[in-house]
């Protein structure tokens, strides 16, 4: 079974590439895929040079100035030497190279240029994080960024927030539900809006339910529960919201399509990694009841349309339950088409798994549910006993 490891370049700088790769390959792992272009945060970082990373807005490595002239955004330069002589390093001991890659999370372009980032229901913009996939020059961005990525030499550009990222405030003492949260999340810029109204969809009469239902709740009226789904987003908002929440997968869509076909040019595939998983099961292993699949819609993510378009596709199995890991996996499966290749994402440790046993059996679920493979997640954040375990997952999974 194919397998890698992620790593982030702070890794490989602070440990070395040598040792970090000799490290890796004694996992059993087929290939590593590196942490090229990533967004800013602050980690915990067990083995590193310091305790807690800082990480940037940044591409480690030096963009093609002929990818990029003329474009508005470009990517803010990291560490541009770090990843010189790793595609050789890892051909020396037989290790694919995949690079990931965080297309539209980038509060630094954000900060510098507002009006690509999204607009919600009342005209802010509030979210510098996150660069909203309608707009022209975001689009030029995210294809001009995976060219530069293919081009290092990769085997595959693995994809991260390549679709709308949802609403996440630091703090909020209202109590949204989640379907109010949703309706906040929504973006209504220029080019969201056109997008909808040339598919027949009244733009504007969903903007204005969405700041009335919102607004009441911030004004102090009770929030709506329950999980969000089609059938009681309509129920709440209305069909025009709905259909305006429907029109934001062909942005998704025409942009995946883009973006693949450009790494493709490039001698490269496209791994589509969707951030529902995540959504869900993040901080604590214990995702929402909706598998990730079905509810990837909410993120802009048609799966049926990008399986004619994509092949392969990275599932966010963050779950301690081995059971919900196969059935996330199954469900993409049944989504994206059995000849597309899924590959779970599985966290060594806290908070997914706390011993060799669970993680053991969720790559046995991974598999049984028809993955063509298991990636590790991440190097750098886990202890080296934690990540000692994988061994044992992969024999397991083969």
């Amino acid at each position: 079974m194919d397998s890698s490891v992620y790593v982030f370049v702070e890794d490989l700088r602070g440990e070395g590439v040598e040792r970090v790769l000799d490290r890796i390959g004694g996992y059993g792992v087929t290939g590593v895929t590196v942490g090229a272009v990533h967004h800013a945060c602050r980690d915990v970082t067990p083995h590193g040079l310091s305790r807690l990373t800082v990480r940037h807005d940044a591409a480690h490595f030096t963009p093609p100035p002929e990818l990029f002239a003329g474009l508005r955004l470009k990517p803010p330069t990291g560490h541009a030497g770090a990843l010189d002589g790793l595609a050789e390093a890892c051909a020396r001991r037989g290790l694919k190279l995949h690079g990931w890659t965080v297309f539209l999370r980038n509060a630094t372009l954000g900060v510098r240029h507002p009006d690509v980032t999204v607009r919600d229901c009342f005209g802010d913009r509030g979210s510098p994080t996150d660069l909203c996939p309608a707009h022209p020059d975001v689009r030029e961005y995210a294809v001009a960024l995976a060219r530069s990525v293919a081009r290092l030499g990769v085997e595959s550009v693995v994809a991260e927030a390549l679709h709308f990222n949802p609403q996440q405030a630091e703090r909020s003492f209202v109590p949204l539900g989640p379907m109010d949260t949703y309706l906040f999340g929504l973006c209504f810029c220029d080019y969201c809006m056109r997008r909808a109204t040339d598919l027949g969809v009244n733009a504007e009469a969903a903007r204005e339910e969405c700041a009335g239902i919102v607004g009441r709740v911030l004004d102090g009226e009770p929030p709506a529960q329950g999980e969000v789904t089609r059938a009681a987003l309509t129920a709440y908002a209305g069909p025009e919201v709905v259909a305006y929440a429907r029109a934001r997968s062909e942005t998704v869509t025409t942009l995946v399509s883009e973006v693949a076909s450009a790494v493709a040019a490039e001698g490269a595939r496209l791994v589509f990694v969707d951030s529902t998983g995540a959504v869900k099961g993040y901080t604590d292993g214990l995702p929402t009841p909706g598998l990730a699949a079905h509810d990837a819609w909410q993120l802009g993510v048609d799966l049926v349309a990008l399986g004619d378009l994509v092949p392969a596709f990275g599932v966010l199995a963050y779950a301690r339950d081995a059971a919900r890991v196969a059935d996330d996996v199954g469900a993409y499966l049944r989504s994206v088409g059995k000849d597309r290749e899924v590959r779970a994402v599985l966290r060594p440790g806290h908070p997914d798994s706390d011993s060799a046993d669970r993680l053991v059996a969720k790559a046995r679920g991974a598999k049984a549910a028809g993955a063509a493979a298991v990636d590790f997640y991440a190097y750098g954040l886990a202890p080296h006993p934690v990540l000692d375990r994988i061994p044992a997952a992969l024999a397991e999974a083969q």
